[in-house]
């Protein structure tokens, strides 16, 4: 039996820490102008996507639609991006744990698991599953 391997590249870390960050200010500048292009500028044109409320998509097109019309209903609240952890388990991959924490107290707040990937020296998001917070 092989032992359990740690994935995490220490090396790594200052990047993983770099690019988590970079994403979450993005997603927070998304939300805060109501601009979903800004908020999806990152994400690929594969992307698979894991809704908080349960349904699943691949396809930036079909995602990107879709937050049009959340943030054109004002449906999201005002909430902070924050990472909680990220990693990178190979080079040119990071695995970040972001919350987006609402603002009231009682407001819709989730954690989200994104994996981003480096192409030709642009971060991208691959995936993302977002899982709702409650007490």
């Amino acid at each position: 039996m092989n032992p359990r391997p740690t994935l995490d590249h220490p090396t790594l870390t200052s990047i993983a820490a770099t690019e988590s960050t970079a994403l979450a200010a993005q997603l927070q500048k998304g939300l805060e102008s109501s601009d979903a292009d800004v908020y999806d500028s990152w994400f690929a044109t594969d992307i698979m996507w894991g809704s908080p409320k349960g349904p699943t998509l691949v396809g930036y097109e079909q995602l990107n639609a879709i937050h049009h019309r959340l943030m054109q209903a004002g449906i999201a609240p005002a909430s902070r991006f924050e990472v909680v952890a990220a990693q990178a388990p190979a080079p040119n991959v990071v695995v970040a744990q972001i919350r987006r924490q609402a603002i009231e107290p009682d407001g819709f707040s989730e954690m989200a698991m994104y994996v981003l990937v480096e192409r030709d020296g642009e971060w991208w998001l691959a995936a993302a599953q977002n899982t709702p917070i409650t007490a």
